[in-house]
């Protein structure tokens, strides 16, 4: 097997397994009924998922030292926070975080 189809092979295969491993819980749940205690234990991992991101990009980390602020993300995310709060609503926070984020970069905080 040559060099580019050995590539082209394993980035196939990348893809197949990345696909099954997102489709697969899916089609188990559809067959089964998780205890309630697991369904109130998942009903975080949103939560969770989305203040890791929102830290990991406020922060920025400096090996040795304590971390600092990344302000510009700071910034653009006071308002896309309170939005998150009153509307509740991911599609008008999404808009509101990338708008705020292209205000903030174009009058360069």
């Amino acid at each position: 097997m040559s060099l580019s189809n050995y590539i082209l092979v394993t980035i196939i295969d990348c893809g197949l397994v990345t696909w099954v491993s997102r489709i697969f819980p899916f089609i188990m749940l559809k067959k089964f009924n998780l205890p309630e205690g697991v369904l109130a234990f998942l009903s975080f991992v949103p939560i969770t998922i989305m203040a890791g991101l929102w830290f990991e990009s406020l922060f920025v980390q400096h090996i040795g030292h304590l971390p600092s602020i990344n302000w510009p993300n700071f910034w653009a995310s006071l308002p896309t926070l309170v939005t998150a709060v009153a509307t509740k609503n991911l599609l008008i926070t999404v808009v509101v975080g990338v708008i705020s984020f292209a205000v903030i970069n174009s009058i360069g905080l």
